[in-house]
């Protein structure tokens, strides 16, 4: 499971007193514990693996997109440490389908479902996301659809 290979390069960082790698694999939890908590509410819960993987590609999003803006502020010590933080969240995600195996996989489902136009979208990514959801950047995924489609 993910969550313990997280949990073991947490006490792993902390023997090494590595003191970014400890808080960007804290931090890490936290979000894992703030989903499991929100998930108590309702019916169904995911399993395991689907989620933290899903907690894990928003967590990289979000500092991909604070990278971002900080380099276009001057401001690269925080997008120094973004990086860093983003290299170990990146580590803890499954492997993700390249754009090449990205668009076959479209194309697949896009003929599955008979999508000819942009008002198949929805239905192309709701398949695209319950089929490969945890293998591929859903951001980049909108766009090749977008493309396949148009």
């Amino acid at each position: 499971m993910i969550r313990d290979t997280v949990k073991a390069a947490q006490i792993a960082a902390m023997k090494a007193r590595d003191k970014d790698r400890t808080a960007a694999t804290r931090s890490i939890l936290a979000k894992i514990k703030d989903k499991d908590i929100e998930l108590r509410t309702k019916d169904g819960a995911p399993d395991d693996d689907v989620m933290v993987t899903d907690v894990l590609q928003k967590m990289a999003k979000q500092r991909r997109e604070s990278i971002e803006m900080f380099e276009s502020g001057g401001r690269d010590e925080l997008a120094a440490a973004e990086k860093m933080e983003l290299a170990v969240i990146e580590e803890f995600l499954p492997a993700q389908l390249s754009d090449a195996e990205t668009a076959a996989l479209i194309d697949g489902i896009k003929t599955e479902l008979g999508a000819t136009s942009m008002k198949d979208m929805g239905p192309v990514m709701g398949e695209l996301k319950k089929r490969h959801g945890t293998e591929i950047d859903m951001s980049k995924a909108s766009a090749l659809v977008k493309a396949a489609l148009s």
